[in-house]
C-alpha cells in the first residue's frame, strides 16, 4: 500500500459516536481522503448500519449511551461475519485500564480524543485493507 491518501477512496468507514461534533469532523476528515464515510449515534443505531453497510473499518466512542463502546466493540466481535473487522475505541479518558478493557473486547487501537487527522488516517492504513 502506498503513503498517497487517495489509496483510501472506497474503504467504508463507520464512525459511532453520540457526539455532533465528533462524528461531523471525523467525516469531514475522511470523506476528503476518499473514504466513504457511515455514522451513528450509538452502538444500536450502529449494530443495524454495521450489517446494512458492512464497513472496513469501525470507529466506536467508548462512553455512550443505551450500549457503551465496549459494549458495541464486544457484540460486533462476537459476530461471525464482523468478528475481522477492525474496531478502533475512541475515549478522552487515556488509562491503562481503559486500554486493557478495550483489547479485552477485541478492539486493535485505542485513540485519545481529540484526534487529529493523522491519527485517523494512520489507523485506518494500520488495520483496514484497502479494496
Amino acid at each position: 500500500m502506498t503513503e498517497e491518501s487517495d489509496d483510501l477512496s472506497g474503504l467504508k468507514v463507520m464512525v459511532i459516536d453520540d457526539s455532533k461534533t465528533i462524528r461531523r469532523t471525523a467525516e469531514n476528515l475522511l470523506k476528503k481522503e476518499g473514504c466513504e464515510v457511515v455514522t451513528a449515534v450509538d452502538g444500536f443505531e450502529a449494530l443495524s448500519k454495521i450489517a446494512e453497510h458492512k464497513p472496513d473499518i469501525i470507529f466506536v466512542d467508548i462512553m455512550m449511551p443505551r450500549l457503551d463502546g465496549y459494549q458495541t466493540c464486544a457484540l460486533i466481535k462476537h459476530n461471525r461475519l464482523f468478528k475481522t473487522t477492525p474496531v478502533i475505541m475512541l475515549s478522552s479518558k487515556d488509562s491503562i485500564f481503559d486500554r486493557a478493557r478495550g483489547r479485552i473486547v477485541g478492539s486493535e487501537q485505542y485513540l485519545t480524543k481529540p484526534f487529529t487527522k493523522d491519527d485517523l488516517i494512520g489507523a485506518i492504513k494500520q488495520h483496514a485493507s484497502s479494496k
